[in-house]
């Protein structure tokens, strides 16, 4: 507070403090010096008073003549300070009073010099003080000689005295009334000295701040006079020389700001020239960008169009009969095919990834099941060379997640692969653990460890670039494109995960990464716990990191496992009549690496099954092939491929033990149940292809032509699948999908699983069908190889199911669905107008039902014109987006490849609220061309 005050105010404050403080202190001595000085005058004027009627009052009563004292009394009372007087006798009994009654009694004085000697006796109360003396028979009273019987200097009587406090009070409050006037008076002289001497200080103070505020504001040219003081003067003359600086800094600085502003004007000239520049630059790279990707859109369907036909037909060419050598030659021919298409799709990946449109979906998943289909994926690579393939799970490993698995088997596959590719001998392992888990969260580290050749520090450094290989030489004898790796980073960063490796030369590799992914109920594993608890196996694994993993898992299972070194001391343990082990219920023999020819091990296990001793598992990599493993009976012995999957692991053991779940639940029907599936669509050429597909893999197909239609027949009929249309005049996919999911809830059924079926969804439209109660999503055109694989996913019930030929290979490749945009307008005209080859591959080899759907796509083009046309003069998008994605979904089926790029442009524009006129007309013009080349 001190800080905010002015030097005037300071001054006052330093003088008037002090003072005044002195002058308290002056005043209060004398006034205290005053104020007892008064009462001591009135002790006086008591003592006084009281001695002056001490001899009348004692000769009165010693002549016992108390009236003669009245009068004396009366006229004391007009003595100053006298308020009462009272004559008592020598027991205090009242003789005589005048004046009012006294106040009570105070505090009694004592040590009073005035009383020593006199017997005096003083009380002071707050209005009063009292004075009271005896009254002696001295021998100096007049008359004494009179009363002889009276002894001297006996008490007579007693004789009290009051003095009143008011003038004493008064005379007081004067006193420190003028005290603390003559205070007030020498303080006030004393700031009116001050407040002048000091205007001598504020005022030049206040033309130096005045002088230092125009400076502050650019007027340098401001100068102070002298003072009157040589302090100031000190100031006023260094405030005149800073002034006088800064005028002359401030001309140099005009010249270096004028100097700057033409640097500056120069150099924004040189800027906007080069922004001219960078925006011609950035525009052509755009340009180059779009180019590219339109490139690499095109390269992908020129590319994949001449391998469907490979594949497609390569697929056709298998089921007819062939010598070995063209067997062979086939075989050669597919793998090709798939390498170049693995190729193609890493390439597409990357550009998707560098122009920031790859998505990543948010399903549930089993985690071990992942793992496990990689693995088997991977396995005939692995065993071509003699590798141990291998995954291990950490117990406290939450297995169901949600994620993207498609992306995550991609980069697992990704880093297997090249595990396998640089490992000659030894093994790729697979670990998986959970760093972190809260109640919604799982923090994993996947990490894939090889015995390979490892790498260097500078083949570390450039591994994550793209086009990069860890060898580049020559006479490399591992392929690829250098891309595998970089997708992998950039999809773990995606997934906000990291991604690492740590190797030596000649030590092996590992790649690490962690991934957070979501908790999900739904991807929870589904197997009883501990099924087999109380029965022992026995166990013949060679292989270290397998053998883990299999006492993992059967431990899980319940089994108690004791270990073997060889297939012949497992022999002995069942076999021997001393030291025979009768409580070995199971044993699981590996074929490799345990010093037995498989020969003699496979002739141990059909030893064991003729004489029912145990029941077995053998374990084969899945590039062997031993034929007495088929004559074995499958009740006694079962064979499982390496590395062994999980779930099969259980099945095995399961059924050999008698304890199958799949069997114990009911008896075994006669004939398997046909799964019974509804196919919901508002194009007959749809529901013709789906019927023909699903009647080849052994289902029942009930057909529905729109929602109304599917709502009706599921209140007469159950069905085990409903493949669902989206875009449908009336109730469209979602809204009967949304009925039916109500109708279940109403009704407490189990919901039927639903598959969508669309012709070109967009990725914020597969999150809406997802939401809004489908199971899952299919684009078309649809395969007969997809149709099972969704059935056996959703239902199971065509995992057993005796399939067709047609239907039991692998299915002909068909176009592929371009999640990119679709390559513009202009360069579609490349594209053929009837490809039968490409009809006959999309209808399963079977050239009627190509015909049909050919031919009922051909019979609505005219009005689907017409209405096009029509919606096109109106501007009804609504419509227009209706008609063009039934066109387009139909066109999915047959071989029309320009009416189906330029309905999937058209339809892509009109979704985004794009200009799609000129995508429309191009649609038109090619439904044209379309009819007159099948009228040709």
């Amino acid at each position: 507070m001190l800080n905010k005050l002015g030097i005037k105010a300071r001054l006052l404050l330093m003088t008037l403090l002090p003072t005044g403080l002195m002058a308290l202190a002056i005043g209060g001595y004398f006034s205290w010096q005053q104020l007892r000085e008064v009462e001591q005058q009135l002790l006086q004027r008591g003592l006084m008073t009281v001695e002056y009627l001490q001899r009348p009052a004692a000769s009165a009563l010693l002549d016992g003549e108390v009236e003669r004292f009245g009068p004396m009394l009366g006229a004391a009372l007009n003595h100053t300070d006298v308020r009462a007087l009272t004559l008592y006798d020598t027991d205090m009994r009242q003789l005589a009073h005048h004046g009012p009654l006294m106040y009570p009694g105070g505090t009694p004085l004592s040590g009073i010099d005035l009383t020593a000697g006199t017997g005096l006796q003083i009380q002071r109360g707050e209005h009063s003080s009292r004075f009271l003396m005896p009254l002696l028979a001295s021998a100096d009273l007049p008359r004494r000689e009179a009363h002889p019987q009276i002894e001297a200097d006996s008490l007579l009587g007693w004789l009290e005295v009051e003095l009143s406090h008011g003038n004493m009070l008064l005379r007081q409050y004067q006193s420190l009334l003028a005290t603390l006037v003559t205070i007030i008076l020498g303080l006030a002289l004393t700031a009116l000295v001050v407040g002048l001497m000091g205007r001598r200080i504020t005022e030049p103070v206040l033309r130096i701040n005045a002088a230092i505020a125009r400076i502050s504001q650019g007027h340098f040219d401001v100068r102070l006079n002298e003072q009157g003081s040589r302090e100031l003067d000190d100031l006023a003359s260094g405030i005149n020389t800073m002034a006088q600086t800064m005028q002359s800094a401030q001309g140099e600085l005009q010249q270096n700001i004028d100097q700057a502003t033409e640097d500056l004007r120069q150099t924004l000239e040189t800027i906007e020239i080069q922004n001219i520049e960078l925006d011609l630059a950035r525009k052509t790279a755009q340009e180059a960008s779009r180019i590219k990707s339109e490139f690499l859109a095109n390269m992908s369907h020129e590319l994949r169009t001449p391998l469907n036909s490979i594949l497609g037909f390569g697929s056709l060419l298998q089921r007819s009969e062939l010598s070995g050598r063209q067997q062979e030659y086939l075989s050669t021919i597919e793998r090709s095919a798939d390498s170049l298409l693995a190729i193609i799709n890493e390439i597409l990946d990357f550009s998707k990834i560098e122009a920031g449109k790859l998505i990543l979906e948010n399903l549930s998943f089993n985690l071990r099941d992942l793992i496990d289909e990689t693995l088997t994926m991977l396995a005939p690579s692995a065993h071509d060379k003699g590798l141990e393939l291998v995954s291990i799970i950490y117990r406290d490993t939450p297995l169901g997640l949600s994620g993207d698995p498609m992306r995550l088997k991609q980069i697992l596959a990704n880093l297997i692969s090249n595990a396998i590719k640089f490992t000659h001998e030894g093994s790729v392992s697979v670990r998986v653990m959970a760093e972190q888990q809260d109640a919604n969260q799982v923090l994993l580290r996947i990490s894939v460890n090889d015995t390979g050749v490892g790498l260097s520090p500078t083949q570390q450094k450039s591994l994550f670039k793209a086009f990069s290989q860890a060898d580049n030489s020559i006479s490399r004898q591992t392929g690829g494109t250098g891309l595998g790796l970089v997708i992998s980073k950039r999809l773990v960063e995606q997934m906000q995960g990291e991604i690492g490796l740590r190797s030596q030369p000649g030590e092996g590799s590992e790649f690490w990464l962690t991934l957070r992914l979501g908790l999900s109920p739904h991807g929870e594993d589904d197997l009883p716990e501990r099924p087999l608890l109380g029965m022992r196996a026995a166990l013949v694994e060679p292989q270290l990191l397998s053998r883990q993993m299999l006492l993992h898992s059967l431990e899980d299972i319940g089994l108690s496992v004791r270990v073997f070194d060889s297939p012949q001391e497992l022999h002995e343990a069942l076999t021997s009549p001393t030291n025979r082990d009768d409580s070995l219920q199971l044993a699981l023999i590996s074929m490799r690496h345990t010093g037995t020819p498989p020969g003699e091990t496979l002739e141990m296990v059909r030893q064991w099954s003729e004489l029912n001793i145990c029941k077995s598992i053998v374990l084969t990599d899945t590039t062997e092939h031993y034929p007495l493993l088929d004559q074995l009976p499958r009740s006694l012995c079962q064979a499982l491929s390496k590395p062994v999957y999980t779930r099969k692991l259980y099945r095995a053991a399961m059924h050999l033990l008698g304890n199958d779940p799949l069997t114990a639940r009911a008896p075994v029907p006669r004939q398997p149940r046909l799964p019974r599936v509804l196919c919901v669509d508002d194009q007959p050429a749809n529901l013709k292809l789906l019927e023909a597909f699903l009647g080849d893999i052994g289902a029942t197909p009930l057909l529905a032509g729109s929602g109304e239609e599917a709502l009706e027949l599921l209140t007469e009929q159950s069905v085990d699948l409903i493949f669902m249309d989206v875009q449908m005049p009336g109730l469209d996919g979602r809204q009967t999908t949304a009925e039916l999911r109500l109708r279940e809830e109403l009704a407490g059924f189990d919901p039927v699983p639903i598959i969508a079926l669309t012709a070109h969804a967009l990725t914020s439209e597969r999150r809406q069908l997802l939401q809004c109660g489908m199971n899952d999503y299919l684009t078309k055109p649809i395969t007969a190889e997809q149709l099972r694989h969704s059935l056996n996913k959703w239902t199971g019930l065509g995992a057993g199911m005796p399939l067709p030929a047609a239907a039991a290979t692998t299915a002909p490749a068909c176009p592929p669905t371009n999640t990119t945009e679709p390559p513009a307008l202009a360069q579609d005209t490349d594209l053929q107008v009837i490809d039968l080859e490409e009809g006959l591959r999309l209808a399963a080899g079977k050239a009627d039902l190509a015909s049909d759907m050919l031919k009922m796509l051909l019979d609505g083009l005219p009005e689907d014109s017409r209405h096009i046309s029509a919606a096109l003069a109106r501007g009804d998008r609504e419509t227009l987006l209706e008609i063009i994605h039934k066109l387009h979904g139909a066109s999915r089926y047959c071989g029309v490849p320009q009416l189906r790029a330029r309905c999937q442009t058209a339809e892509t524009q009109l979704k985004k609220g794009q200009d799609s006129r000129a995508a429309v007309e191009a649609v038109l013009e090619a439904i044209e061309r379309l009819r007159g080349a099948s009228v040709a």
